[in-house]
């Protein structure tokens, strides 16, 4: 029998963090770590409620999944996010040795693919993961975002 826990599986469960970034007023980007099939962390975009810029959701993952773990890091876990990684929150990933990044809409500006920011060599990488809901999601936002302005 197959697992219910798959990649779609936890991908939902990072679009539910998005969504409550979307309500928040930030931009929607949620993530979630897990590690043996169990959420270990779960998190969402806080950079305006924080006024921090780098408190992105998987920075936000990231140090909710450490203390889970009580260490820095993440070889037996992945993080999936919504939205593929930046430049910034790559690097930490790189730093945390995650085991496997699953993300969902592909970010061509300021993804880190376009920027050839280098992972860890033993992370393994899926992308388009619920590409479609995802990017829906960030598209609502900014046409939302427009019209208030």
């Amino acid at each position: 029998m197959e697992s219910p826990f798959n990649d779609t599986y936890f991908m939902k469960r990072a679009l539910q963090e998005a969504e409550m970034a979307f309500e928040k007023g930030e931009v929607p980007v949620g993530a979630v770590i897990v590690c043996k099939d169990q959420i270990i962390a779960r998190a969402h975009n806080l950079t305006e409620m924080l006024n921090d810029v780098t408190a992105h959701a998987e920075m936000q993952a990231f140090t909710a999944a450490a203390d889970f773990l009580g260490g820095k890091y993440l070889k037996d876990c992945t993080l999936y996010v919504t939205l593929e990684p930046c430049q910034m929150c790559a690097g930490a990933s790189y730093w945390a040795q995650i085991g496997k990044i699953v993300f969902g809409a592909r970010d061509d500006q300021r993804g880190y693919i376009n920027l050839e920011t280098k992972l860890h060599p033993k992370t393994k990488i899926v992308g388009g993961v619920l590409e479609e809901e995802c990017g829906k999601l960030l598209t609502r936002f900014f046409i939302e975002k427009r019209n208030l302005n």
